[in-house]
């Protein structure tokens, strides 16, 4: 049951109006601010220009020195700045004019501009108007990984020359910080590194479920990785604990499967193989990883049976099958802006059980544990839209809409013919 807290005299609706308006308000200023640096910056290139060429270095040195200390920020911080501003001025002005707008904010503006200046060329122009229109619908943790998902998608076909070029710097070295402590970084594979981090989670959280709370979860975790990697074994941990093993959940259409190379992959319009949390992978990769073992979860996007989409009324729990398809379509939590993997998730009712709600694909999605608390507990109501293939909208204590989408969603299968057979509609979920 939704539990409301307490209301003041005064409508918090009224508030956090205020706080949008300050937040657009401030938006406007930094482009503002913005036009104004980069106004700086040309008025000292020309200075240096007047002096010599080989001292525009000097000149820009000196710019980000005075910068830092008028505003007291670092000097790498102003000379941030100063390539943000020449960036929406000069080479992205309709982003500018979206942060001018208070469409954007500046932080969107920064992982715009990062993300987009490290494409090639004739990516970069193709892909800017779709970047710019997600940075405009979505909280900032969800357009990084959107553009993230969109720049790794259109460089696909260089996807796999890129990893194989990326390994040759793997590493792993310890950095001390004082009192005994040390960090150990591993430069590593993203899918391996997130295999092992889930085991480690996985195992942690169980033997925090027996200790009683003597030890945190991130203190049991880190034990828990150099009982691995100094023992090689898990017979210290509980019996329970012992066969946990690395999960990872491999998506590869079924089309992208007939396909020899990724060149060919977007040739043949193919969606590329993607890993919960990670993105794209190459095919190559991705036929690895759906070979057989048991440590992958292998999803198809290819018409199956038996799967198993609702139990009503007859049990609480959804079966594994269920919570695994709940858990697919989504990928990450559906709480606004939360980037937490769907598998490290907790399969939620939408509409209560004791509401009346169903055990089915329609009112299930994944909730972290801190977004299921605030749905329980902080006045927010939860509806998934009809229709929509699993959105969820959140209705805050103050009245606003915010509607969360899953990442995928779950076609529907229909026979067309006998000539053509089985037939997709992605319009709607089953």
């Amino acid at each position: 049951m939704i539990e409301h807290p307490p209301r003041s005299d005064e409508p918090r609706p009224g508030r956090l109006d205020v706080v949008v308006d300050l937040a657009a308000t401030m938006a406007m200023y930094s482009a503002e601010r913005l036009e104004q640096i980069d106004e700086l910056r040309r008025a000292h290139l020309a200075d240096a220009a007047v002096a010599g060429r080989h001292f525009t270095d000097v000149v820009m040195r000196g710019l980000r020195l005075e910068l830092a200390a008028a505003m007291r920020i670092t000097e790498h911080a102003a000379g941030s700045l100063i390539a943000l501003a020449e960036a929406l001025v000069h080479r992205y002005p309709s982003a500018m004019r979206a942060l001018e707008r208070a469409r954007i904010t500046e932080r969107h503006a920064e992982i715009l501009v990062y993300g987009v200046d490290e494409l090639e060329p004739e990516l970069r122009a193709a892909l800017f108007d779709r970047a710019l229109a997600l940075a405009e619908v979505h909280p900032v943790g969800e357009f990084r990984r959107q553009l993230g998902k969109l720049i790794e998608s259109a460089r696909v076909v260089t996807l796999a020359e890129r990893h194989e070029a990326a390994l040759v710097h793997r590493r792993v070295f310890v950095e001390p910080v004082g009192d005994g402590m040390a960090w150990t970084h591993h430069l590593g594979p993203e899918i391996e590194a997130h295999a092992a981090y889930g085991r480690a989670t996985a195992i942690a959280k169980t033997i925090l479920a027996q200790e009683g709370g003597t030890r945190t979860l991130d203190q049991i975790r880190a034990d828990v990785v150099a009982d691995l990697l100094i023992e090689g074994t898990t017979a210290a941990h509980p019996a329970e604990a012992r066969g946990i093993r690395a999960t990872v959940v491999v998506t590869v259409p079924a089309l992208a499967l007939l396909e020899q190379t990724d060149e060919s992959v977007a040739r043949a319009g193919a969606d590329a193989a993607t890993v919960e949390g990670i993105g794209p992978i190459p095919i190559a990769r991705a036929r690895e990883l759906c070979g057989g073992d048991a440590m992958w979860m292998r999803v198809l996007t290819h018409p199956e049976t038996g799967m198993v989409l609702s139990v009503g009324r007859t049990q609480y729990s959804p079966p594994a099958s269920l919570r695994r398809l709940v858990k697919w379509r989504a990928d990450r939590c559906m709480g606004p802006g939360c980037g937490m993997p769907a598998s490290r998730c907790e399969v939620d009712h939408t509409i209560a059980w004791e509401q009346g709600g169903d055990t089915g694909l329609e009112n299930l999605a994944p909730l972290c544990k801190g977004h299921h608390k605030v749905k329980h507990h902080g006045g927010w109501r939860l509806r998934q839209i009809a229709d929509s293939g699993g959105a969820v909208e959140w209705i805050s204590p103050a009245g606003r809409s915010y509607v969360v989408r899953p990442e995928r969603r779950v076609p529907a299968f229909t026979v067309s013919s006998e000539r053509t057979g089985v037939s997709v509609d992605d319009r709607a979920p089953f």
